[in-house]
């Protein structure tokens, strides 16, 4: 509809337009006829909330590997990345793969983030490393401990928000049961994560359930954040699929983002440059403004 009335339209000042107007009326009528903005506010701490119309960003690398993460956390801050993430505790599929620099890489994400006012947000395995999450803001469960639910109720019993990621078998039921699990220990600071599911489809690494987004806010009260780094593994598709799960109503993104990708230990082929992040970020804040106008 809206092409063809655009193709017939002769006019020069489109903005004047009422063809034009009434056409974007109608869109914004439309998507506002399903309003996913309807999820509980939590506060992150530093003045920083998710949830209810409140939108943030979540980049950084997949892995710590060093120091360079205090110039690439400068550079997210500067792009208006609110929270900053990265791995210290890597659960990768090969044993021989990189693992992560464990503690110290916790140490150096924590640095990050103070240095530039950032909250900061790492994976947790085991329920017996809480001690060591001490200074992370967020504490973020995997998608292969989705269903751990011992290390569940042990979040828990923190008071510190949790996202928790969707298995890569898990139902849109199953994941606000897993959640559950977090509030009924105590913690109602949950966020949750679609970051694909696995199924027959070989282009992708994952295929991305934005579908689910909706379901979601349909089913729960839960923030919602997207990860179409994981979702998809390539970074030619994390643009696209970021749009559109803003377009359903995330409430947040998590985006990786690597100074030079092709060097990077991990994911090397998910990550966005900085460049690219910055690109993707004005699109993002464009659409969110236009969807909740």
């Amino acid at each position: 509809m809206t092409e063809i009335n655009q193709m017939n339209c002769k006019c020069s000042n489109k903005d004047n337009c009422s063809s034009h107007n009434n056409e974007q009326f109608k869109i914004k009528s439309s998507l506002n006829s399903f309003n996913p903005f309807t999820s509980r506010v939590i506060d992150l701490g530093k003045g920083q909330f998710i949830g209810g119309g409140h939108f943030q960003a979540i980049a950084g690398p997949c892995s710590i590997e060093g120091n360079h993460i205090f110039e690439l956390a400068a550079t997210l801050k500067a792009c208006g990345v609110s929270i900053l993430r990265g791995g210290a505790f890597k659960p990768r599929t090969c044993p021989d793969s990189f693992q992560g620099l464990g503690k110290e890489g916790l140490e150096l994400l924590v640095q990050a983030g103070h240095d530039n006012d950032m909250l900061t947000i790492s994976e947790i395995m085991s329920e017996r490393d809480i001690d060591l999450y001490h200074d992370i803001d967020i504490l973020q469960v995997g998608a292969r401990n989705c269903q751990n639910y011992s290390l569940l109720k042990e979040l828990g019993k923190t008071n510190k928000p949790v996202l928790l990621k969707r298995g890569m078998a898990t139902t849109i039921d199953e994941l606000i049961s897993c959640a559950r699990y977090i509030t009924q220990a105590g913690n109602d600071r949950v966020i949750l994560c679609e970051r694909g599911i696995r199924t027959f489809e070989p282009k992708t690494r994952n295929t991305f359930d934005v579908s689910s987004i909706a379901a979601l806010h349909n089913g729960c009260d839960f923030p919602i954040v997207a990860d179409p780094s994981h979702a998809t593994g390539l970074s030619n598709l994390v643009a696209p699929c970021t749009l559109a799960a803003v377009a359903c109503g995330a409430d947040g993104i998590q985006v990786e983002v690597h100074e030079d990708p092709q060097s990077a230990m991990s994911d090397k082929d998910q990550a966005l440059t900085p460049n690219e992040f910055k690109n993707l970020m004005h699109d993002v804040e464009s659409m969110h403004a236009f969807l909740t106008q």
